[in-house]
């Protein structure tokens, strides 16, 4: 079985058992062929401690960008580049170290998800500060996010299965769909609704937001539903 490809399911020295990873978003297959492809042609010197701070350093900056866009709209250019190196740098981190056959699965699942957690916070800080969207809008989708994120940390560890994607979308998905959403904004930060005028990412905002507070509770509650026919009362 190619090591690059396969779930990790096997236990290391110290006992700890790494969680079945699932993804079955839309772009899965292609990206995870592209990854290898990079990987296996990457240079020795680079390394997956450093793909994971260009892809934390990338969001970051993202964020930045979106405070820039407030007072230059073409800032939101700097925005996709900064989307696009995340992308390269959080995606590769991990397969360039199976590749290698360097996994750490406490280390990097640990690392992986806790920078997600603060470039997330600093994406949606700075896209409030943008001025394209109401600050209460990205306070409720990264909430949402959280929430999410925080169900999926905690079904790893319980059912040892670690979702990647929710239906067909994934990470990557969602970082097409805010590249699409930045071109938009380029031609207008407005969108007509009902035949009012309302800010576009507050109208991508709040369906996003909706979404991912509708999938939390979903999920939860079949997770509660599998746990507790696993562990009934004696």
């Amino acid at each position: 079985m190619n090591p690059t490809l396969a779930n990790t399911k096997n236990e290391n020295a110290s006992g700890f058992q790494s969680a079945q990873r699932i993804n079955r978003s839309l772009t899965a297959g292609v990206e995870r062929r592209a990854l290898v492809w990079m990987a296996e042609h990457a240079p020795a010197w680079v390394t997956s401690d450093q793909l994971t701070l260009l892809g934390l350093s990338a969001q970051v900056g993202a964020g930045v960008c979106y405070v820039l866009s407030r007072y230059n709209r073409y800032a939101l250019l700097l925005v996709i580049m900064c989307i696009a190196l995340n992308w390269l740098g959080d995606s590769l981190d991990g397969t360039l170290a199976r590749v290698r056959r360097q996994q750490r699965p406490r280390y990097g699942f640990y690392v992986d998800h806790i920078v997600d957690v603060f470039g997330s916070v600093a994406l949606m800080t700075g896209l409030a500060c943008s001025g394209f969207l109401h600050w209460q809008t990205a306070m409720a989708m990264l909430i949402a996010f959280l929430l999410l994120s925080s169900e999926s940390y905690l079904a790893t560890y319980t059912l040892s299965r670690f979702q990647m994607s929710q239906g067909f979308f994934g990470p990557t998905e969602i970082r097409i769909l805010l590249i699409i959403g930045n071109l938009a904004l380029l031609r207008s930060p407005y969108s007509m609704l009902f035949g009012h005028r309302l800010l576009l990412f507050d109208v991508g905002g709040v369906i996003a937001a909706t979404g991912m507070l509708v999938m939390s509770v979903a999920i939860t509650l079949r997770h509660t539903s599998t746990l507790y026919r696993q562990e009934p009362l004696q």
